[in-house]
């Protein structure tokens, strides 16, 4: 089965691929020529997922699916939230976003976190929703060269490493976006049953 990711993010595009089962032949938007940058405009992770499936849809007629994830930290509300990659600003660096992270949390004792992945996967006339979530905190200090985003200061629940410390496969059987790709290939096996 063939299935457009409508992500240009080779962090999450490698992620998922390393995911997917190989009967799932994953396309990136590159490989269907797809150079523009689609605007998040939502204002919620879901939102932002149906935005990007439904966007490479109608433009280029293919099946795809597209995920939104956001870093939600207790002490600051939920933030940052459907803005984690623009946390820091627009058009900064993951650097940028983890160093504004430490900033604002130093000092606090509630570093509870939650990182959230939904993927919107839009298969015939039909859009279905994934939703995976790891719950974690927020360390004070970067571990790890691994990984991307804010990996190198979540730990998540239960562990001793931070994302940025786990390999792929590792990463990948717990993290936000492990779990909903794989509630994703449960639905796409039954599918092709």
């Amino acid at each position: 089965m063939k299935l457009v990711f409508a992500s240009n993010n080779k962090n999450k595009i490698t992620e998922i691929k390393a995911l997917l089962p190989s009967i799932f032949k994953i396309l990136s938007l590159e490989d269907i020529g797809c150079t523009e940058e689609i605007e998040e405009t939502e204002n919620t992770i879901a939102g932002n997922a149906k935005l990007k499936a439904d966007y490479i849809t109608k433009k280029y007629g293919y099946d795809c699916f597209a995920d939104d994830t956001g870093l939600e930290v207790d002490a600051l509300n939920g933030a940052p939230g459907v803005y984690s990659a623009r946390y820091a600003g627009e058009n900064v660096t993951y650097e940028d976003n983890v160093q504004k992270m430490l900033k604002e949390m130093k000092g606090r004792e509630n570093r509870n976190a939650q990182f959230k992945t939904v993927i919107a996967l839009n298969l015939g006339a039909k859009q279905s929703l994934f939703e995976g979530i790891c719950k974690g905190e927020i360390t004070n200090e970067k571990h790890g060269n691994d990984g991307f985003g804010y990996d190198p200061i979540f730990r998540p629940s239960g562990f001793k490493q931070t994302f940025a410390e786990m390999n792929l496969k590792e990463k990948g059987l717990i993290s936000h976006r492990g779990l909903a790709t794989k509630k994703l290939i449960e639905f796409l096996k039954e599918k092709t049953k």
